[in-house]
This record gives structure tokens, C-alpha cells and sequence, in this order.
């Protein structure tokens, strides 16, 4: 399946689609709603390119049929249910049928083997448990492999360590940032890189940028791997990227993803970069016709040399809602973690905080020192803080407030990483 020919791959997308549109519309009173009042008519697509006609659908559509308005199957039917953390607003509640999860452990066994893992790793899962969909998306897929599956969970880190130390883990599955702060806790407690065994990392939840990978790929000897989905399309599963890491391959035979402008909602080319939209192909209790993700990619049609011909889409580089606007400069996160992991001597825990004094806006970035080396030299200090600050005015092209904290001041989370202070509205 990874390997059609795109003509049939095309094909059986365009078969999945037909039947998908007229089930959303025979079962979900939202999409017969939205599809009527668009003049969309699900009984006569004839080609992938009708997909554009069909309306979108957003988080907030999900929110306001809270909590299973948008399920298109009786409740009998639903095994499992999973919901986002609910932080900016009441959560997003998915459901599950039997097939939803047999397809779901395939398609995350893909983005595992695919990466490298195998019947002979044993995985160590430090996500936590739970409604949270990261966990048990890797669970079964990793299990589905046949590897070894440690459900450690999230947090108890120094119990993380001796359970990765002793029972030999070749395979983590963390946030990138949690991986990095287990791997400080690894130095603080005498461990060596030598007393593990790890080799892959599948980190996810949270953007990482190839610097970060960097960083944990000298701190733990691993190879460390991408993988992306959220729990409205399906959960982890969605895409990850093969041995080359030259993009995340989608598993196309159950999603169909597209490049928007997030400003009108115009479809745009292959290579250009926009707001990722995901239409679900094979989901039964919680279909997604052209969800939009609000995470910023662009997508490459061209087979990868490792052998498999569905699209791939770029790292994410952002979110439409987490991209800063400060005096008209539009800022993303990743853009200054790519700055500050370039920079041996500070850490890979930061924090932007924004305020506004006097109408204007202002962003201070701090980020920790690795040691406490450079704390005696003050010359060495202010040569650091000028590097970085040129550095970011040149990304950027914005003036920063550069601060450098001591180690081990950031708060760290076993979860996802909280990178942005904004104080604009105190």
C-alpha cells in the first residue's frame, strides 16, 4: 500500500472520498447541514479536485456540538473515546469503532518501521496516559510491530531512567522537550550515554526543529524521528518520516491532505507553503471532512527514494495561532529555537515572554546557560547575550530582549512544553 503507483493510489483516494462524503451525509446532521448550504452535492464527485468544493471544519465546529454531535455512528458502535486537554475551552471529543482502531495501530506501525523500529526494539512510551491520544496511538502500533512495549507513562523521571537503564530500552517516545530534560536528569544522577542502549527516538506532540534534534540526538546516541496527527483526524499515525527524514509520508490511503491560504482558504500548489487541511478517508465514528489543522507546511508529490510514493508534508514549522505578530513582524517559535539551538552554550529550555508598554510590543527571549562556567566571566556573558541578539535581528528582522538564566531555573514539563509568557493583556 505504501508503494502504489500514484494513478492507482489516486484511484482508490478518489473511491474512499465518494463513498466518505455521501456517509457524512447520511449520518451527520452538521455535514447535511453544511454541504446544503454550500450547494455541495456528495452524490455526484466525479474527481479528487472536487474536494475543494466541499465546506471546511474547524475546532470550533467540533466545540460546539460538544461532546459527540459530530459522531456518525450509534453509541453502541463507539469502543473507545479519547478528547484533547480542554486548556482553551471544553475539550474535543473523538470516538472510535473497532475498525477505527485496528486501522489506527496500522497506520502508527507504519510510521514506526518506517523510522526504523522493529520486533527486536523495546519501547519505552513516556507520553502520558490517558484521554491524550499520543500514549495508546503508540502503544498498539509499537505492539502491532511486535516490539516490546514499557508503558511508563509521563513524569517519575528518575524512575524513567533505571526502568530505560535496566531493561535496556532501544526506543523512546517522548515530547522532544521531555527527552531533553530526561537526558539532563540523566547527566545530573552519573548516568553515562554508555549505560543505555537507546537508538531511535519518536518524538511528537510538539514541534521540533532540526536543531533540537541536534541536541537530543548528541545528548542520548539516537536517531531521533518526527511523526505528526492530532486526536481530531485520528491521533499519532497520520504521517512520519522513513529512515532519510526528508519529510513525514502521509499515510495516503486513509487521509488526504491539502495546502491552504489561511487568510481565504484558497487551495494552493504543490510546494507552496500554507495551513494544513486534512480530510479522513476511512474513519467511521468520527469522520473529518477538510479539517483544518492550523499547523503551517507544504507538501512534496515526488516519491522518496526510500520506495514509498505517498505525499510528504514538511516539519511543521508553526501554527496560525501560535505565529506572533509583534510591531508587524509575524514571528513563529521555531524560527528563534532554531537560533538558540545553534548556540553551544545555552540550553534547549527557553521561554518568549511578550508585553506592551506604551502601545508598543515587546519580546524578551530567555533561555538557560548549559553550566554555571560562564556565570564568573561577565565579558564572555555579554558576548553571548550580543550573539544571540544579532543572530535573532537577523532571522527576525526585529529587535529582542536577550536574557540568559541560570541552569535548571525554566520550569520543565513531562508533557508539552509552555514556550510563550504573553503579558500583552495584563
Amino acid at each position: 500500500m505504501e508503494t502504489l503507483p500514484r494513478p492507482q493510489l489516486e484511484r482508490l483516494q478518489l473511491e474512499r472520498l465518494q463513498r466518505m462524503a455521501v456517509y457524512c451525509y447520511e449520518r451527520v446532521p452538521f455535514y447535511h447541514e453544511k454541504f446544503d448550504q454550500a450547494g455541495f452535492d456528495p452524490y455526484k464527485i466525479k474527481a479528487l479536485s472536487d474536494l475543494q468544493y466541499m465546506p471546511f471544519t474547524t475546532k470550533e465546529d467540533i466545540r460546539d456540538h460538544y461532546p459527540t454531535g459530530l459522531f456518525a455512528v450509534d453509541r453502541r458502535q463507539v469502543v473507545r473515546i479519547h478528547a484533547s486537554s480542554g486548556t482553551t475551552g471544553k475539550p474535543t471529543v473523538v470516538g472510535y469503532t473497532r475498525n477505527d482502531l485496528d486501522v489506527w495501530s496500522e497506520c502508527v506501525a507504519r510510521l514506526c518501521v518506517a523510522a526504523g523500529a522493529s520486533d527486536e526494539d523495546t519501547a519505552q512510551i513516556c507520553f502520558g496516559y490517558g484521554l491524550f491520544t499520543g500514549a495508546l496511538g503508540l502503544h498498539y502500533g509499537l505492539e502491532r510491530v511486535g516490539a516490546t512495549v514499557i508503558p511508563s507513562s509521563s513524569g517519575n523521571t528518575e524512575k524513567q531512567l533505571m526502568l530505560m537503564k535496566d531493561l535496556g530500552t532501544t526506543t523512546v517516545i517522548s515530547t522532544p522537550s521531555y527527552a531533553l530534560y530526561m537526558a539532563e536528569e540523566a547527566q545530573r544522577l552519573g548516568y553515562r550515554k554508555e549505560d543505555f542502549q537507546l537508538r531511535l527516538g519518536l518524538f511528537g506532540s510538539e514541534g521540533c526543529t532540526p536543531e533540537m534534534r541536534a541536541k537530543l540526538e548528541e545528548a542520548w546516541g539516537l536517531f531521533a524521528t518526527d511523526n505528526y496527527g492530532m486526536s481530531e483526524l485520528m491521533g499519532p499515525g497520520v504521517s512520519g518520516e522513513c529512515h532519510l527524514r526528508c519529510g513525514l509520508h502521509v499515510a495516503e490511503d486513509h487521509f488526504i491532505p491539502e495546502i491552504i491560504d489561511p487568510a481565504t482558504g484558497r487551495r494552493l500548489e504543490e510546494g507552496q507553503e500554507g495551513e494544513l487541511v486534512v480530510t479522513t478517508l476511512t474513519k467511521e465514528a468520527f469522520p473529518m471532512i477538510r479539517y483544518r489543522t492550523k499547523d503551517i507546511s507544504r507538501l512534496d508529490f515526488q516519491p522518496c527514494d526510500c520506495g514509498r510514493t505517498h505525499v510528504r508534508m514538511e516539519k511543521i514549522i508553526g501554527r496560525t495561532d501560535d505565529m506572533l505578530k509583534i510591531r508587524g513582524v509575524n514571528v513563529f517559535p521555531s524560527q528563534i529555537e532554531s537560533v538558540l539551538m545553534t548556540m553551544p552554550q545555552v540550553g534547549g529550555h527557553y521561554l518568549l515572554i511578550l508585553r506592551r508598554e506604551r502601545f508598543t510590543d515587546s519580546l524578551e527571549v530567555k533561555v538557560e546557560l548549559v553550566d554555571n562556567t560562564l556565570l564568573e566571566n561577565y565579558g564572555a556573558l555579554e558576548a553571548l547575550t550580543h550573539r544571540i541578539h544579532d543572530k535573532l535581528k537577523s532571522v527576525l528582522g526585529l529587535e529582542t530582549t536577550v536574557t540568559l538564566a541560570d541552569p535548571q531555573t525554566l520550569e520543565r514539563t513531562a508533557g508539552k512544553a509552555k514556550r510563550i509568557l504573553d503579558l500583552r493583556g495584563n
